[in-house]
């Protein structure tokens, strides 16, 4: 063979090469110990994050589920079931969590974390929900999650406070406009509550505002000391900033409505801060910013974060100028599923530099064509629009970089990759 023919071959074969190497999906990386991961996941049904923290331990916040029996669920103005029909929302939750489970995990969540009881937080029965083998609780949100999962710590806001949601006479006034169904929801929850924790012992928990660590590491906490989750706030009682200690925001018998009551915490792995707070907000009903909301009383002892979650999903009500000037994320991450998300004065708040200076990204788990025809060109602002959107933290919590997945194919292929990134 000539050394001209010679060429021409390496040089075909190594064309096609590169053509074999573009169409390979690239897959995320496996954890490993010492990474702190933090997956927002896309099933246009509601809020889903799966977390794993440095030493293997697992934490599910909400698994939505919101009623295709609503008009708006299968109209334009949300967000489709993904990545297909299949299956449902909560056995997408679980699917991509076990594809993404430590392969040292006994297949079970350490801890869920509902942060309060709307549809697209913790699910919401409707007359086509399948009933458990048992047949003890339909499987809606997190009771098919933790039908299919189990859960050793499930945690959430309680039912005492401001009113006790387990009075009949509080259910009878509330169901009387309960559009969504959260009466018959909580009254499936606890029964799913009450077999879990006879069937596989799962403990239940009311999360305690001001605490630290309530949870924690459980397979490797000395090896990780400089990582701590601490409660911020839980139905309106706020941290104080020292120690444990709280205040309240509502009396008793005071009830503002579900988002108000989130719970909030803060993760943080050494340098790196994060935040999360369902769906409280801070924005008065004229569109002026309410210096008494949770945002504006939580935002002082939250402080500068790395990244942060946008409260009630980027809605209009939410990211007062007070609470974005104070939490100043470098990332911010959108979980969403309605055309209003977000408000178009919301992103004008999160992505102004004279609120605070300074370079941010901004990413959704979706962006829906209502959105692109009202808002347009603004939205150029986001890194990224569509797709599960995970934080991988590395070195302690000295730095971290954001991977954004391909959410309409089950293999959930990396789509890009945003960072390194510094902790502050």
């Amino acid at each position: 063979m000539s050394i001209s023919h010679k060429k021409y071959t390496f040089c075909i074969i190594a064309f096609f090469g590169i053509l074999i190497g573009f169409s390979q999906k690239q897959t995320l990386p496996k954890w490993e110990k010492g990474f702190l991961d933090i997956h927002h996941i896309n099933t246009g049904r509601g809020d889903a994050a799966f977390l794993i923290f440095p030493d293997g331990t697992t934490l599910l916040v909400d698994a939505g589920d919101m009623s295709e029996m609503h008009p708006r669920t299968l109209s334009p103005r949300n967000a489709k079931l993904m990545p297909n029909r299949s299956r449902s929302a909560p056995e997408w939750i679980v699917d991509y969590i076990q594809q993404f489970l430590p392969e040292d995990n006994s297949q079970a969540l350490d801890y869920a974390l509902i942060t309060h009881y709307h549809d697209d937080h913790f699910g919401e029965m409707d007359v086509h929900r399948k009933m458990d083998e048992t047949g003890k609780y339909a499987l809606t949100g997190i009771t098919e999650v933790g039908n299919l999962l189990p859960i050793r710590t499930l945690l959430d806001r309680g039912s005492q406070f401001p009113i006790n949601l387990k009075d009949p006479k509080v259910q009878a006034k509330l169901g009387a406009n309960d559009s969504y169904s959260m009466i018959t929801t909580l009254r499936n929850y606890w029964k799913f509550i009450a077999r879990q924790t006879e069937l596989n012992g799962m403990v239940h928990e009311t999360l305690v505002t001001g605490e630290l660590d309530q949870i924690h590491l459980r397979k490797s906490m000395e090896s990780y000391p400089d990582f701590h989750i601490r409660n911020i706030a839980v139905n309106g009682e706020v941290w104080t900033g020292e120690d444990s200690g709280s205040f309240p925001l509502f009396s008793e018998g005071n009830y503002p409505g579900e988002n108000s009551l989130s719970t909030c915490i803060k993760i943080s792995y050494g340098k790196f801060d994060y935040f999360t707070g369902g769906d409280v907000s801070g924005m008065d009903g004229f569109g002026g910013a309410d210096i008494n909301s949770v945002e504006s009383h939580i935002a002082p002892v939250i402080g500068p974060v790395d990244v942060a979650t946008l409260n009630h999903h980027g809605n209009r009500d939410s990211q007062n100028p007070f609470y974005v000037r104070t939490v100043r994320p470098r990332i911010w991450i959108q979980q969403n599923w309605s055309s209003d998300h977000p408000g178009e004065e919301v992103l004008r708040r999160i992505s102004s530099t004279s609120l605070y200076p300074g370079e941010r990204d901004i990413f959704s788990t979706v962006m829906l064509q209502p959105n692109k025809d009202v808002i347009g060109g603004r939205l150029d602002t986001y890194k990224s629009q569509n797709g599960h959107i995970v934080v991988r933290v590395y070195d302690n919590g000295s730095s971290y970089k954001v991977y954004i997945l391909n959410d309409a194919t089950e293999e959930r292929e990396v789509l890009s990759k945003h960072g390194p990134y510094a902790s502050r």
